[in-house]
């Protein structure tokens, strides 16, 4: 039933394998290997690809990778027991072999193999007469939980107080007796009472009734706001640029502090973090220190000079755990990222207590900025010039759901390529959204007072192409793109209505506008706000186009615009939960409100203040 066993290192040396067909598996190993093994996505050792189903065991000791392959339709209840059961005696068999490094060696298995094998179908046999039995309460999750986690407390972090409740065996008129453990401080008690008293002092003050005979003051109008800007004074009818009358952009006064900010490739993010590596190294060296190192303080359980189990790490990974869902990473991508690391840790032998802390720590650092680094080469810049050179528009369209800034965040990246001497037709494909076709003419008019005529030579950077509100989103796109072709504009943008990922409708329609037009780049604008959600809507969003497209190869997501970047300090889980679920990249960041704030991703620097 087993289509291929294969043994091989970490190095790609492969050390034995097993083959019962004359199919070529090479790519779907090498599938494995890309996608899930560099990648760092190894917290489920199943891995599906074209009719195969493989699965695989890491052994970090000797650096070696296991993989089984057999047809997904085949239910095997055995591969688990098998692949493990392998990896042992494999071990144990040529331990001196593997000790002495990566070598060419005749491994002369099959006859373990087959044994092996051969016990394990036993084995499935006979557990599958045994009926099944209901899982007891004890082995369920819920019998876990406690009273007191599940008390809910207002800002729960480390330093907090805690209640603690611990039920007695004694009983007392037939009742048990529950002792509290209560560990607020008398002077909070004091503090409580005191903004209680004061609550109820400002209640019991009587409100002065008014009569109902007494002549009514005359309504008073309210003056219009004067702003004050840089010391000029300006009236709020000057700073209106919502009309449209002829001329009106020669009056505009642009800020001429944002020319010249976007020339050539975008900048890229900076996160600001207050943790140091002087400071780490003082925490981990001083074990009897008060502070106990943030998430990484349950590593003091953990004993030098010991292979480490999973059974040692957990109270580090769920601490991890934890951690990572604090930094708005979605539940599930956080499960997936501490089993990751518990795998490929599982079975290193480390020295020193330092040693353990660091290398846990760099493992899943490395992961995560694995995961943010791009599996391909992302250069919009380029592609543009690239597809200029061939005498053809460049065509990028947004898509997202309501109100997370794809309007916004168009005018940005809009401005950046106008900034790099390159053209740009606006495609008006929201018409839906009450105003939207308005806010991208305020943003036309906007940044060609930025960079006028008389500095390209008399042409216009940016236009709006618009057919006004309730005309099919996709016959814009395209007769958009035509005029862009025809008049020999550079780079086309085409801005989508907002709409939810269950809204089946609107998910056609805009599978329709990909598949009619076939844009060089899909963008899924998303906010930084968010965790489960962002995670939700990327999966349905790809699933959609893939779906209800009419092409054989229907074109996905390429690349994520993640926005309101400004609004989350630390919190940058959203960028990790958005990258795993699907793996492409993070193109642009959205940092503010001006046409600058826009950013490279920098892995890097997200990972650090992920980790901080």
């Amino acid at each position: 039933m087993l289509d291929l066993f294969s043994i091989f290192s970490k190095g790609g040396i492969v050390l034995w394998c097993f083959q019962s067909t004359s199919e070529i598996f090479s790519p779907s190993v090498n599938a494995l290997i890309r996608s899930v093994i560099l990648q760092e996505r190894s917290g489920n050792n199943t891995f599906n690809h074209n009719a195969l189903t493989l699965q695989y065991k890491l052994d970090n000791e000797f650096e070696l990778v296991f993989v089984v392959a057999y047809q997904r339709i085949l239910q095997l209840s055995y591969v688990d027991k098998f692949l493990n059961d392998v990896h042992l005696e494999f071990r144990d068999k040529y331990k001196n072999e593997l000790q002495t490094g990566p070598c060419i060696v005749d491994f002369n298995f099959k006859t373990t193999f087959d044994k092996v094998l051969k016990e394990c179908e036993i084995w499935a046999k006979s557990q599958a007469k045994i009926p099944k039995q209901m899982r007891t309460f004890e082995d369920s999750q819920k019998s876990k939980k406690t009273v007191a986690s599940m008390i809910e407390r207002k800002g729960d972090e480390k330093g907090k107080k805690t209640v603690k409740i611990v039920e007695s065996k004694n009983l007392t008129n037939g009742k048990a007796e529950e002792v509290t453990n209560n560990t607020y401080d008398d002077d909070v008690i004091a503090a409580n009472r005191a903004k209680l008293a004061q609550k109820l002092a400002s209640k019991t003050k009587k409100e002065p009734k008014k009569s109902p005979k007494s002549p009514q003051k005359a309504d008073r109008v309210k003056q219009p706001r004067v702003w004050e800007l840089g010391g000029d004074t300006r009236d709020v009818a000057v700073l209106d640029y919502s009309t449209d009358q002829p001329g009106e952009a020669a009056t505009l006064l642009p800020d001429t502090q944002l020319i010249g900010q976007m020339t050539g490739a975008i900048r890229d993010l900076e996160v600001e973090s207050e943790e140091s590596s002087s400071e780490e190294e003082e925490v981990t060296s001083q074990p009897t220190s008060k502070k106990t190192g943030g998430m990484f303080s349950l590593l003091k359980g953990l004993v030098g000079a010991k292979a480490l189990s999973e059974e040692t790490m957990r109270p580090v990974l769920d601490k991890l755990r934890d951690h990572l869902i604090g930094k708005n990473v979605a539940a599930d991508i956080a499960n997936k990222l501490c089993d990751s690391v518990a795998i490929k840790l599982e079975g290193k032998v480390l020295g020193t207590f330092d040693s353990v802390a660091k290398t846990v720590k760099a493992t899943l650092t490395e992961s995560l900025v694995r995961i943010l680094s791009p599996k391909r080469r992302v250069d919009i810049l380029r592609d543009c010039l690239h597809a200029k050179q061939e005498g053809r528009p460049y065509v990028m369209a947004f898509c997202g759901v309501n109100g997370v800034g794809k309007s916004t965040n168009l005018a940005k990246i809009c401005f950046w390529l106008i900034e790099n001497d390159l053209s740009v037709l606006i495609a008006a494909c929201d018409t839906f959204r009450a105003g939207a076709v308005e806010q991208l003419r305020t943003h036309t008019r906007h940044l060609n007072a930025l960079h006028p005529p008389a500095r390209h030579h008399a042409r216009h950077m940016v236009t709006l192409y618009e057919k006004g509100y309730g005309k099919d989103a996709a016959g814009i796109a395209m007769e958009a793109i035509r005029y862009a072709s025809d008049t020999k504009t550079d780079v086309v943008l085409i801005d989508t209505a907002g709409r939810m990922q269950d809204n089946e409708p609107l998910m056609r329609a805009l599978a329709k506008l990909i598949a009619v037009n076939e844009p060089d780049t899909v963008l899924f604008v998303g906010e930084a706000l968010v965790g489960n959600e962002a995670v939700d809507q990327l999966v349905k969003f790809n699933q959609a186009l893939a779906d209800y497209s009419s092409s054989s190869s229907p074109h996905v997501i390429d690349g994520i615009v993640l926005t309101k970047f400004d609004t989350i300090d630390d919190k940058v889980g959203a960028a990790i939960s958005m990258t795993y679920i699907t793996g492409q990249p993070i193109v642009f960041v959205g940092t503010g409100q001006t046409y600058t704030d826009l950013k490279a991703l920098n892995a890097n620097a997200v990972v650090h203040a992920l980790m901080k």
